[in-house]
């Protein structure tokens, strides 16, 4: 591959020969120090009175139109697709002021603006219109989110160019923005809207800027959002399904690579630059850590560690970007050896004596080849698929479906091609059933002859390709024996195991709709009540400072069906407390009695312990319940975005002994994954 000599790849220098230092580019020594935390978000800037007094007597106008346009029955379906469009500007101005987050006099100057256009939209909705939708440059935008209801902001590039009368499809192209401590979704719009454009300007391309519910890396909800904010683009604007392109810097870089590595077969190509790609290497080498992780995290690492996944990368072309004297060019560099272990040459393209930004040279040759990419777009049915997946949450590669695993956590592999018009060869490991998937028009084989799948050296005859080219066929192993299945029990209705969508860990449950469900009777134990209201406290709190929505709350006593149906159900209390999981207490794998918790042969006192857990609901089989557990990263986790990683497995007890504080709900003296078949497992060998 030839390059220009401003931007051939080469070896950097060692640390201490480039001059530079842990201390000199780490987020800070004091950030290492677990029980001396900072805000995050910090405070906000002091708001006048009378300043205060005037945008909120602006938002109580904005209010009042929002809940008529919520009432008005002419035009109500138009109106519901659209209302998050202005309930964004209304809230990122609501939430900067109740919770003290407006961090500069600028945003402070732009409320009014943002209350305006709200209004301005208000007016518009009640006539049945969205002008806003038809607009080009920059426009804010904004989506109601599944996870929990609320109205969460993106923005859109619209090219001049384009015609929102024609029939042509456009590409598309995600930017995934750098961390930012202060990025509100006051600060966020503000950025949208008067900013001078993103980093990239891709020809003849929408520039979507995912909010990614704040600063994490794109990674749990933030992961949902990118899905959610193209689903609600796509509405309005024809994005070509075969030219959308992940691409982002620094942190923006980082979820760039989870994208890649976890949806290779959704993108037409992948962009990456500086951030970080795994946990360990980046903490010890960026942030100088000292890593003491217990099992299960180190385990669960294994979900956002991109480098793990690496394999997938043969999936989509890829091109990373880093500075030739940015520290995080480490991340870069990682993947660039994970790809050569499994084979593949990573191209990685240099910014010469170039810090943490884009080089403009640089980022030119990289312009040129996404653009060649963009002319061929994407493969849809390569004729080989090669696919790496740990957990079922991520069981699609291309036409290839994952669909039961060895045991979630471990590698679990599969590599497909399509050999002849009528034969496929497979070969898998650690995956026990699985199905080849194809829709319509996609199947290349020839729907006259009867398929042969030979999978793992077993020649299996299969129902021929109907005639519209769709197919779909899946394979089970049993006793060490693969057969042709028609796939009953892997979906919903089957028997209780691990799988797509339910397959753990707790963090799970904040990926898809929820409900918090507060207990209103009273604890077996006084020191269980006193930690379970303030750790339901925390989680709401939490889930608002850190993924920007307001938690779905509920008294057990008001659950209803439809509850049950639409939610994963997050369970505060014990048994004695919270009624509905009185009703499950004896369909859960850990038994939770008033005076013992028994978890196998294991046994803890009820009087200073507590279960926290995720599991099947037996109320509703298709929907996770979880006891007493928000997302389990904490205050300490958020200082630096690579720390943000699950810290508890699918159960766990918790030692109320010992204080809840910045890293953990409290002592752990047992935790673990339940098994395939969503059973409790032994204690892993120490």
């Amino acid at each position: 591959m030839s390059r220009s000599p401003q931007i051939c790849r080469f070896l950097v220098a060692p640390l201490l020969g480039l001059g530079l230092s842990l201390s000199a580019w780490a987020d800070g020594p004091t950030d290492n120090l677990p029980d001396q935390v900072r805000p995050i978000p910090p405070e906000g800037i002091e708001v006048p009175k009378e300043t205060e007094a005037a945008l909120r007597e602006e938002l109580a106008k904005l209010g009042a139109e929002l809940e008529a346009l919520g009432k008005q029955t002419e035009h109500a379906d138009f109106i519901a697709n659209y209302l998050a469009d202005v309930e964004v500007c209304h809230r990122a101005v609501r939430d900067a002021l109740d919770y003290d987050e407006v961090f500069s006099e600028a945003e402070l100057t732009w409320a009014p603006d943002l209350i305006r256009i709200g209004r301005e939209r208000a007016a518009s909705l009640k006539e049945g219109m969205a002008p806003w939708t038809r607009e080009t440059g920059k426009v804010i935008r904004g989506y109601r989110s599944r996870i929990d209801g609320s109205a969460q902001p993106y923005g859109l590039e619209i090219p001049e160019s384009y015609d929102f009368d024609g029939r042509q499809p456009i590409r598309l192209d995600f930017w995934f923005h750098g961390r930012g401590e202060k990025l509100s979704e006051l600060a966020f719009l503000r950025q949208r809207a008067l900013g001078q454009g993103g980093k990239i300007q891709p020809d003849n391309a929408i520039v979507l800027h995912p909010y990614g519910r704040y600063s994490n890396a794109n990674k749990f909800a933030g992961e949902e959002d990118l899905f959610e904010a193209l689903a609600h683009a796509e509405r309005d604007y024809r994005i070509d399904d075969d030219r959308i392109f992940v691409r982002g810097f620094s942190m923006g870089g980082a979820a760039c690579w989870q994208f890649a590595v976890h949806y290779a077969g959704r993108w037409a190509g992948a962009q990456p630059g500086a951030g970080f790609s795994e946990t360990p290497d980046f903490l010890r080498t960026f942030q100088g850590e000292t890593l003491n992780p217990t099992w299960w995290e180190e385990k669960l690492w294994r979900w956002y560690d991109a480098t793990n996944w690496a394999l997938n990368l043969s999936n989509m072309p890829t091109i990373t970007y880093s500075g030739e004297i940015d520290r995080q060019k480490q991340a870069a560099d990682m993947m660039e050896a994970a790809a050569e272990k499994v084979g593949l040459r990573l191209v990685h393209l240099i910014g010469p004596d170039t810090a943490h930004k884009l080089h403009p040279v640089t980022l030119e040759e990289i312009e040129d080849r996404l653009g060649s990419i963009a002319d061929s777009g994407r493969n849809r049915v390569p004729r080989t698929v090669r696919f790496i997946t740990y957990t079922l949450r991520y069981d699609r590669m291309h036409w290839v479906r994952a669909d039961r695993l060895v045991r979630h956590w471990e590698p679990s592999t599969i590599e497909a091609t399509w050999t002849e018009p009528d034969r496929f060869e497979v070969s898998t490991k650690g995956v026990t059933a699985f199905s080849l998937v194809f829709a319509a028009g996609d199947c290349p084989l020839d729907p006259a002859l009867e398929p042969v799948v030979v999978v793992d050296g077993e020649a299996l005859k299969t129902p021929r390709v109907w005639t519209d080219r769709s197919w779909e066929v899946s394979f089970e192993k049993s006793e060490n024996q693969w057969k042709v299945t028609d796939g009953v029990g892997v979906g919903s209705g089957g028997p209780l195991v691990k799988r797509h969508d339910l397959q753990g860990p707790i963090d799970d449950a904040f990926t898809d709709s929820f409900l918090m469900v507060a207990p209103t009777g009273e604890t077996s134990n006084p020191r269980v009540k006193d930690w379970v209201e303030a750790e339901m406290d925390h989680a709401i709190v939490h889930w608002r400072k850190q993924f920007r929505g307001h938690a779905r709350v509920k008294k057990d006593s008001e659950i209803t069906e439809a509850d049950i149906a639409q939610h994963n159900l997050v369970l505060w209390g014990d048994p004695a407390s919270n009624q509905v999981l009185a009703k499950i207490a004896d369909q859960l794998p850990i038994r939770w009695g008033r005076e013992t918790i028994q978890v196998g042969e294991q046994s803890f006192s009820s009087a200073d312990h507590a279960v926290a857990l995720i599991y099947p609901n037996p109320l509703n089989p298709d929907r996770y319940v979880v006891l007493n557990s928000g997302f389990t990263y904490r205050e300490y986790d958020y200082l630096n975005n690579a720390r943000q990683t699950p810290k508890l497995p699918d159960w766990a007890v918790i030692d109320l002994r010992e204080p809840a504080g910045f890293r953990f709900p409290g002592g752990i003296p047992t935790a673990g994954f339940f098994g395939e078949e969503w059973e409790l497992l032994p204690p892993p060998e120490k």
